[in-house]
């Protein structure tokens, strides 16, 4: 894999990075993309014109997001699929 430099633009502000191939590199622009349009929401709603407020805006709602997630019940593998797929082939054989 190679590395790739590329910048993207966060709340008007240049951020020159090295990603490590083009699925990062898009994952990054995704990402940049979705911050520049909460950004935007928060500029529309909010009589608050300081980027950095709006960028901690933003942190707070992904902080937010991922506290919620990580606190959701996860269930784990731990060879479920193989056993799944046993069940399947044994059920397949008598149909």
């Amino acid at each position: 894999m190679r590395n790739l430099s590329i910048k993207v633009i966060i709340a008007n502000r240049p951020y020159p990075l090295t990603v490590s191939g083009e699925e990062e590199e898009e994952l990054i622009r995704k990402a940049a993309k979705r911050i520049n349009e909460i950004v935007k929401d928060y500029e529309s709603k909010y009589a608050v014109k300081d980027k950095q407020d709006l960028l901690a805006m933003c942190a707070l709602e992904y902080a937010t997001k991922a506290i919620e997630l990580e606190s959701k019940d996860v269930i784990e593998d731990n060879g479920l699929r193989e056993e799944l797929e046993e069940l399947d082939a044994l059920v397949s054989k008598f149909l």
